[in-house]
């Protein structure tokens, strides 16, 4: 066995064993479904106890809460290697998106191009600016699954202003080739959105590397903090080319200035914000972020790798057929299996205290960094029980 070999031997056991105990829901449940929410963890619970504790203490500490949202809007910052006036604290992806969506202007190009892999939050917030005047062409997937990106050459053109893609695909688990993608965008004078929810926290995440213009995620899945709380990146030089017209009193230049004469947005991203910002998923949000920052991005991507290829081996053996790209770097932390009854597939495995979920006909299992190779062994004795469920 090779010395990395070895390394990651020992990492996939180590990993889970020096955070495990700080999920509770460990203690009762198999949990194997971070695309859908990151498990529980103590650091999230207490930011919900502090939170209520500031407010009971000081009753409206609102210069302190947005020193919170300052504070969350650095830890994304910090995460993707953007600056801190790159990124807007929102709600939602959705409320990012959007507020992008009602800037831009559909005159000189009016192209918008998606692709069928999309969340359906992306592909609704476009398809409304067809009342604006956009055009949406979506990219098909190929035959084998795949989003080749000879699809997307014959679909980004001198009219495309805008193309946004996801990076992992909720439905299959597959990848898109985002470098490639942006490079051929840019090429044709066309922006790119990347919807990175269902890659961040799973895998290291960098806005300079990948070249992307604008991006929206959220803490909900494998940054391990609660609904409410999202951040979309705007690249510096791009900021003020977009005059959104969804907005709030937190997009202003100066918030506390109270104006409601006139529409000044901020100068650097946060002008993609709106109204009152969520305070309590904000306290949860940087505990999470803080919480898989101590743990290792990198060293949960490589970890997950393995449980995945451990879970793939054993599905061969069933004879299951999985949905998901074979190979490690066409795939993100999700792993769908072909299922005759998905639904009746994950309340099967709930009956046994396996927590999964289902899209498109497939089983989703999605392993994090407090997942254990017994977890995956406890699933695989699952579904041979149930084997008349999958497809």
């Amino acid at each position: 066995m090779s010395t990395r070999q070895t390394e990651a031997k020992v990492e996939l056991v180590t990993l889970p064993q020096r955070i495990r105990h700080r999920f509770p829901i460990f203690e009762h449940r198999v949990y194997i479904n971070s695309c859908s929410q990151g498990a529980l963890s103590d650091a999230v619970r207490a930011s919900y106890e502090q939170y209520l504790s500031d407010w009971d203490e000081y009753g409206a500490p609102w210069e302190y809460w947005v020193e919170r949202g300052e504070a969350a809007r650095a830890a994304f910052a910090g995460l993707v290697n953007a600056a801190p006036d790159e990124i807007a604290v929102t709600t939602s992806l959705s409320a990012g998106v959007s507020a992008l969506a009602s800037g831009l202007r559909f005159t000189r190009r009016s192209k918008v191009v998606l692709t069928d892999w999309e969340f359906p939050t992306i592909g609704q917030i476009w398809h409304a600016q067809e009342a604006r005047g956009a055009r949406v062409m979506h990219v098909p997937a190929a035959d084998d699954g795949t989003l080749p990106l000879e699809h997307f050459e014959r679909a980004i053109d001198d009219d495309t202003l805008l193309v946004s893609i996801t990076q992992v695909c909720y439905r299959n688990g597959a990848m898109v080739d985002v470098p490639g993608v942006v490079e051929l965008a840019h090429e044709r004078g066309a922006l790119v959105l990347l919807d990175a929810y269902q890659a961040i926290g799973s895998l290291p995440i960098d806005v300079r590397d990948l070249g992307v213009d604008f991006l929206g995620a959220g803490v909900l899945k494998y940054l391990l903090g609660s609904a409410g709380l999202g951040f979309f990146y705007c690249r510096r030089d791009l900021v003020e080319r977009v005059w959104p017209t969804q907005t709030g009193w937190f997009a202003d230049e100066n918030i506390f200035a109270m104006d409601h004469t006139d529409y000044s947005p901020a100068h650097t991203a946060a002008r993609f914000q709106s109204g009152t910002p969520p305070v309590p998923a904000i306290y949860a949000g940087i505990a999470g972020i803080e919480l898989m920052q101590e743990i290792g991005i990198p060293a949960t991507r490589e970890h997950v790798t393995a449980l995945n290829a451990h879970l793939q081996a054993g599905l061969d053996d069933l004879g299951a057929t999985l949905a998901t790209p074979r190979a490690a770097d066409a795939r993100g932390a999700l792993m769908c299996i072909k299922s005759t009854d998905s639904e009746a597939l994950v309340s099967a495995l709930d009956g046994e205290g396996i927590v999964t979920s289902e899209r498109d006909g497939n089983l989703r299992i999605s392993a994090h960094c407090y997942n254990t190779v017994e977890d995956v062994d406890g699933v695989l004795a699952a579904l041979r029980r149930h084997r008349t469920l999958l497809a």
